[in-house]
């Protein structure tokens, strides 16, 4: 409370940044821990031996009953198949993906914001010390001296950390939520060989 103190009036704004970077850091290590818990690779492989063998129904029946991401995506676009597989699965894909992305935009604007802001407290806090050096007498403006300096390190050293704490989320995220496209791209992959060789195998 006394660094916040005397950091002066930039603190508040810096607060609300780490308050907002904290709580869409906590809230989407929540969901990439849920996403995690439910991950049924072969559950998925399993859907896509059943379209392989002509078993559409039953590749439907697994991927049900399952809260996988890729499973989800793989019944959207096998139920929409007769219209569009391609279509069904790009846009089912694009709307699982879109979750792992949310809160990356804030993080990023919150990592960008707190270091700006602390050079802003940087900035007032040395034009307070300037101040009191204009007027003449230093050993009386001394204390407001010393307080501007104060004010200019803290709020340095705040938006600094701020950044810094929210860097290892930010990567984390982002790596995540390119390892899930990854993961999407290959069920595409998958899916697209099995229907490929199977009209293949009708036409002869």
């Amino acid at each position: 409370m006394e660094l916040f103190k005397h950091g002066g009036p930039i603190m508040w704004p810096i607060l609300v940044v780490s308050f907002l970077l904290i709580t869409v850091a906590i809230e989407r290590m929540i969901f990439i821990v849920r996403e995690n818990r439910r991950r049924e690779p072969e559950l998925v492989d399993k859907m896509l031996e059943k379209v392989e063998s002509n078993d559409i129904d039953g590749a439907l029946e697994l991927g049900k009953k399952s809260q996988d991401y890729v499973a989800r995506i793989l019944v959207y676009a096998l139920t929409h198949k007769e219209h569009s597989l391609g279509n069904a699965f790009t846009r089912a894909a694009s709307q699982e993906l879109q979750r792992f992305s949310q809160g990356l935009p804030t993080l990023d604007t919150c990592i960008t914001a707190a270091p700006l802001l602390g050079l802003l407290g940087t900035v007032t806090g040395m034009m307070g010390t300037f101040g009191a050096l204009g007027g003449g007498d230093i050993g009386a403006a001394a204390s407001k001296i010393t307080g501007g300096v104060a004010e200019a390190l803290i709020a340095t050293m705040c938006g600094l950390a701020i950044a810094i704490m929210g860097l290892l989320p930010f990567n984390y995220l982002n790596a995540r939520a390119e390892e899930a496209r990854h993961e999407v791209e290959d069920a595409s992959n998958s899916l697209e060989i099995i229907i490929n060789k199977s009209e293949s195998t009708s036409s002869r």
